[in-house]
């Protein structure tokens, strides 16, 4: 990562310019059902402040029910203030719990399950919840290495079993406007390992290295929007994925008090700013299937030649299937 193209590349994403996309760019959603992993709190539950006057249904796919009710209830009280400023009449969302721990894959079967009996459509789907910064030894409910466990091969199962939701609301809406947002990071340049994916490392079952692990992961969302926009694109589900943003977020909640001190100093951003690479990314008509969104709403890509080769060869085909084989595991009898 010495060229000067890649260089160029990170800085942009640490320090991005001032927003061009707005709240006021955030168009009337009634009718439509959205759902956000990890809405109670961080960029997810800044998402979800934006998202509120829109008139939508809008579930909040958490593990903890006590914590999305409070964020609901939060979301509503500041509602009686003024609202953000969005292009639309401010017709307040329904806001609905939904119990997922995507470190656990029968969670993530019994939430799906339930998603299916209470709707006949999902427009769009923020799979925004992340597991950073896991300490040695972390695994999943079925063995899994933690970060990839909860980053990957979760989110993929949950929307390999809601994709009838998806595409049916595909099959009446403009095309391109249904859509999975992926979530990555700029980690996948500058902590990722060499190739992105380390499948000898994911195979052993526990986290080994917490920030490369972690890495490997948001590439693995990177792949798997490849992936997902060419099974999905034909029936006219965007797939998209984004760096929201170096955020001052609890995906950091497992780092030492001195590192936080730094990063808050130098490097983080307020939590609001993330929430608008995710509208823009689930939202915005620019955007087509299996674009790269960078903070706080621009189109990019990666620049690292290795992760380019890896994608020439089949990497992400090779992850997706790892991860599908991954998700069988577990399952009820």
């Amino acid at each position: 990562m010495s060229s000067f193209p890649a260089l160029q590349s990170v800085w942009s994403q640490y320090f991005p310019p001032a927003p061009d996309y707005t709240p006021s760019h955030i168009p009337s959603l009634t009718g439509k059902t959205l759902l956000i992993t990890g809405a109670n709190s961080g960029i997810g539950y800044e998402l979800l402040k934006l998202l509120y006057p829109t008139g939508a249904t809008i579930y909040l796919a958490c593990r903890s029910e006590a914590s999305a009710l409070a964020a609901i209830s939060s979301i509503k009280a500041g509602y009686a203030s003024p609202a953000p400023d969005t292009s639309t009449p401010k017709t307040p969302s329904t806001l609905r719990f939904l119990h997922l721990d995507l470190a656990d894959l029968n969670s993530v079967r019994r939430a799906a399950a339930e998603l299916l009996q209470q709707e006949t459509k999902l427009d769009i789907l923020w799979n925004n919840a992340a597991l950073a910064a896991a300490p040695l030894g972390s695994s999943t409910a079925q063995g899994i290495e933690g970060h990839v466990g909860t980053n990957c091969v979760a989110p993929l199962l949950f929307t390999q079993l809601v994709l009838p939701l998806l595409k049916s609301a595909a099959a009446g809406a403009p095309r391109g406007s249904v859509r999975v947002v992926w979530t990555g990071s700029v980690m996948v340049d500058t902590h990722a390992p060499r190739g992105g994916v380390d499948f000898d490392v994911i195979d052993g079952g526990a986290t080994r290295r917490s920030v490369p692990d972690y890495a490997a992961s948001k590439v693995g969302n990177w792949w798997l929007c490849v992936e997902s926009a060419k099974a999905w694109g034909p029936f006219g589900i965007s797939s998209v994925v984004h760096n929201p943003g170096n955020l001052n977020s609890r995906a950091y909640r497992n780092q030492p008090w001195y590192i936080m001190i730094i990063l808050r100093t130098l490097f983080l951003y307020d939590n609001s700013y993330g929430a608008l690479t995710l509208a823009y990314s689930g939202l915005s008509e620019e955007v087509k299937n299996g674009d790269y969104i960078w903070p706080w709403g621009r189109k990019g890509m990666s620049t690292r030649e290795d992760l380019k080769v890896q994608l020439e060869k089949g990497a992400p085909e090779r992850f997706w299937k790892w991860c599908e084989e991954k998700g069988k595991l577990g399952i009820e009898g």
